[in-house]
């Protein structure tokens, strides 16, 4: 499976009211060096993925008004208009692969 199907799978997994860091999504597929090529692929994410949950790693918002619109409907905690709280909704790494592990899903 090519990087970028890669990506949106694992997008596809980020369940309600949590985000991940373009950096944390790069890292769930053990490339740690490619949260640039995360934000490549973003741009081509089909728009029935929640691609509104990816974020920056300190939790800005890249989308503007529409993300913060979608978020907020999830009950994402902000820590001001434009950051989400990172410590409140963070999906780890590790934990991201264990929910698609126990899903029987590899990336």
């Amino acid at each position: 499976m090519g990087f970028f199907k890669r990506v949106h799978k694992v997008v596809s997994y980020i369940p309600e009211g949590r985000v991940m860091s373009y950096g944390d999504i790069a890292e769930t597929l053990d490339e740690p060096r490619k949260a640039r090529f995360v934000g490549f692929a973003m741009k081509l994410c089909p728009n029935e993925y929640p691609w509104h949950r990816v974020v920056k790693k300190d939790g800005r918002l890249t989308m503007g008004d529409m993300q913060a619109m979608l978020l907020g409907r999830e009950n994402v905690p902000f820590r001001d208009p434009a950051h989400v709280d990172m410590e409140a909704c963070k999906v780890y790494p590790t934990e991201m692969r264990l929910m698609m592990d126990a899903a029987g899903d590899e990336e």
